[in-house]
């Protein structure tokens, strides 16, 4: 499933809430209200996920801008996707069959249509 650290999730997690691209002090500036991080561990931690092809990024006044690559629902889904890929029928379908049940009737109906 997913390879993402925490710190990589959260990250996703402030880009995905924004409705721009944010520079490392953007996100950096974000992420040290909720604990002390240092700037130079926010650089990396988004130049990884920039390798990893989960953001985007764009080189503006010689600083990095970067975005989620991926909308948060179709990485899911393309996560659950390959989890389910990597086992066999039998096991899927199980798998398949537990989620399922602990599904609300809403995700249901969204399912079904």
């Amino acid at each position: 499933m997913s390879s993402r650290g925490e710190l990589e999730q959260r990250i996703m997690e402030v880009l995905w809430s924004s409705d721009a691209p944010r520079s490392v002090a953007d996100v950096h500036a974000i992420l040290t209200v909720e604990r002390p991080l240092a700037y130079t561990t926010v650089m990396t931690v988004l130049d990884r996920l920039a390798k990893k092809g989960l953001v985007t990024r764009e080189l503006v006044a010689r600083a990095w801008r970067y975005e989620a690559g991926y909308s948060q629902s179709d990485l899911l889904a393309a996560e659950l996707a390959t989890a389910l890929q990597s086992v066999s029928g039998s096991v899927r379908r199980e798998a398949l069959t537990r989620l399922a049940k602990l599904l609300s009737d809403e995700d249901l109906t969204a399912l079904r249509n």
